[in-house]
């Protein structure tokens, strides 16, 4: 019996039905030598701290850092995950063979490893890896299953991330907390989460301290057409004024006229975080809807698997690209120049294997998609993707840009003006007035026809402009900040080229954007996303680069890309990552400068801190710096403040200090605790 698991239900129905399993049982189903199960994503998960040792249930200073000599994984505490995991087990355990039908992606490949590893799995396991879920690419999928084994690498970059993300999350969050926050307020860190919201305050702050200037611009007004004065900005109104009275009376002469064609490439096709960032500038969309919609799409098998970073087709795609515009009913008229043709037009720009590893750049397929029902939202994505995909064959928009420059005087001035000659591709967006590429303030349209030498009377003006300050971000431009390192790259070669050294994945930057919201780091206000004041107060307690660096994070991410293509090794990467928070530990503990952050906000799901779970009465205030003062005792811990007493940190190995309250009061300051220490020991 081969046993085929996915990673959700709706999946496993799908492939069962290719399959022929159509005997429907508890947890799976069965059939023609099949047995379908499924997961609900991650059935497991990593195990928590008080998991490996009991010290590491309380919060403690002194516990830190806490790296446990093996990573563990458990069971989700939840009765339908393990009624589930014991379906797989049970399956698995008489199996024949297992074939992984996870989602083909490095999270649905961790997902799926860690059941197998659960369930004790030592049968052979195939892997289906597949770009769509339509009944043509499951079958292929299955004619054509690869090993598990190659997709190791892929498996290890997975649990590096996993493993990273643990490391420093939860010792920097305890870190943090313990040191820095007042009250019970908990202060969340995260490799990701912690540099995206530095991006943010860190624009708040050039906002905030923007001092906006004014400047003059000189323009004049000939035979209809708009002429700016080739100096650009002037920073007086004075000297501006100046010149427009100078030349008032002085006529324009053309000294050149110069018109070249030139050709705009239809615009590349869509990886998810191009989508996300266009659903939100078109649709409001935020990124995490952006992402539940597509998903639903490729689910409903209308489009292509969408956690995909290329914007490029694999060269396998091109005979296929017929079937798939014939498929799109709805789009006829536009699809009609195109199947007519004898053989549509393959541009490097869109088909080139060297920039494709696992998955295409988000298509429709060869599904009808009026056969399938979809919502308001799903229909207007999947038209933007449809229409995306149509105009990668079109031919490219042809336009004419004629400049004159012409003199007033001893003074320059410069028009342009811009023709399309061809719609080519831009034909498929005449409706959408927001697909129309804005020319800027001087630009003309079209030019009345000028000749060298000419001349004639003007209308000179001087227009007054202020500089303005950086925009706040919005969910999109956030996206294409996190997805750059917070470099502002307009180019899509160089984008391209940065995508490795981004912050977090395409799969991801949507559940850190809404964790940075539901943690209240960061608020909405109409499309802006603006930082609160707690979030302003974490990033300016975060000395350390490591923790709030875009480029730092972007470091770590490209490491653990190269692990994914075994070029990197995880071994040395988990090095790395116990050596980087240890030094963290050790410079946030010798950090005696940095004030607390007094800003209470909700706190997120997680551990109670820093006390224990059954503590119900509210404590006394933390004591700022108590760890500063050495044990007296041992000579090498420092001091921490429990719940009924100061104890030493370095009880753990022997040192039974205490300090109880009754004697030395749990509201002392840290400066009049140590001095009676010392009184102490002199009277003893």
């Amino acid at each position: 019996m081969k046993v085929c698991v996915t990673e959700k239900p709706s999946v496993a129905r799908d492939i069962a039905s290719i399959l022929g399993a159509n005997a429907k049982r508890e947890g799976y189903y069965e059939g023609n030598g099949y047995q379908v199960t499924w997961t609900f994503g991650h059935l497991c998960e990593l195990k928590e701290p008080a998991d490996y040792t009991e010290q590491w249930k309380r919060w403690s200073l002194g516990q830190l850092p806490m790296i446990p000599p093996r990573f563990g994984i458990k069971l989700k505490e939840d009765d339908g995950v393990k009624r589930q995991f014991r379906v797989i087990e049970t399956l698995i355990a008489s199996a024949d063979e297992v074939i992984n039908c996870g989602d083909a992606g490095q999270e649905g490949e961790l997902i799926q490893r860690w059941v197998y590893q659960k369930a004790r799995c030592n049968k052979p396991v195939k892997r289906l890896w597949i770009s769509s879920l339509t009944d043509e690419s499951i079958r292929e999928g299955f004619n054509h299953l690869q090993s598990a084994s190659d997709f190791d690498n892929l498996y290890m970059a997975g649990l590096s991330r996993a493993v990273g993300d643990w490391v420093l999350g939860m010792n920097a969050t305890r870190l943090y907390t313990l040191k820095y926050a007042q009250s019970r307020s908990v202060l969340s860190i995260g490799r990701v989460q912690t540099p995206t919201l530095a991006l943010i305050v860190a624009r708040h702050r050039e906002i905030e301290n923007f001092v906006p200037e004014d400047f003059w611009e000189i323009k004049t007004l000939y035979r209809g057409v708009t002429f700016n004065s080739t100096r650009g900005r002037f920073k007086t109104e004075g000297e501006a004024s100046e010149i427009v009275e100078n030349i008032k009376s002085l006529p324009l002469t053309v000294t050149s006229v110069e018109t070249k064609r030139g050709k705009e490439a239809p615009p590349r096709l869509f990886d998810l975080t191009s989508l996300q960032v266009e659903c939100n500038k078109k649709f409001g969309l935020t990124a995490d809807e952006t992402l539940r919609i597509i998903q639903s799409l490729y689910e409903k098998k209308v489009t292509t698997y969408p956690r995909v970073d290329t914007t490029y087709l694999s060269e396998d795609i091109y005979p296929k690209v017929p079937g798939i515009l014939q498929a799109m009913t709805p789009y006829a008229p536009l699809t009609a120049p195109l199947l007519e043709m004898a053989k549509l037009p393959k541009s490097k720009k869109v088909f080139d294997n060297s920039k494709v590893t696992d998955h295409h750049a988000i298509i429709p397929t060869n599904v009808d998609p009026t056969r399938a029902a979809m919502s308001l939202d799903e229909k207007k994505v999947y038209n933007i993707i449809a229409k995306r995909f149509i105009a990668a064959f079109y031919p490219d928009c042809e336009f004419d840009t004629t400049t004159v420059m012409a003199t007033i005087g001893d003074y320059e001035f410069k028009a342009t003006g811009k023709v399309i000659r061809s719609e080519g591709w831009r034909a498929i967006y005449k409706k959408d007035k927001d697909d129309e590429k804005n020319t800027g303030d001087d630009d003309n349209e079209a030019m009345p026809p000028m000749t060298k030498g000419e001349s004639g009377p003007h209308e000179p003006s001087l227009l007054k402009k202020t500089t303005q300050p950086p925009k706040q971000y919005t969910e999109g431009t956030l996206l294409r900040a996190m997805e750059t390192a917070g470099k502002t790259v307009d180019d899509e070669e160089l984008r391209d080229a940065m995508k490795e050294n981004g912050i977090g994945r395409p799969s991801t930057r949507a559940a850190i954007i809404e964790t940075l919201f539901k943690r209240k780091y960061i608020r909405k206000e109409r499309k802006s996303v603006l930082p609160t004041t707690a979030g302003i107060m974490l990033i300016d307690t975060i000395k350390d680069p490591l923790l709030k660096s875009a480029k730092l994070t972007g470091l770590w991410e490209n490491k653990l890309r190269r692990i994914e293509r075994g070029e990197y090794s995880p071994a040395q990467f988990a090095q790395e990552l116990k050596e980087m928070v240890s030094e963290l530990v050790l410079a946030v503990l010798r950090d005696n400068d940095t004030p607390p952050i007094i800003v209470e906000q909700d706190k997120p799901k997680g551990p109670k801190c820093p006390a224990s779970d059954k503590e119900k009465k509210p404590r006394a205030p933390r004591i700022r710096k108590i760890e500063d003062i050495i044990c007296p005792i041992c000579g090498k811990g420092h001091l921490l403040k429990g719940r009924t007493a100061y104890g030493c940190s370095e009880y753990r190995n022997g040192c039974n200090t205490l300090f109880p309250f009754e004697q030395y009061p749990a509201d002392l300051t840290p400066a009049r605790l140590n001095k009676m220490i010392k009184q102490a020991q002199k009277a003893n």
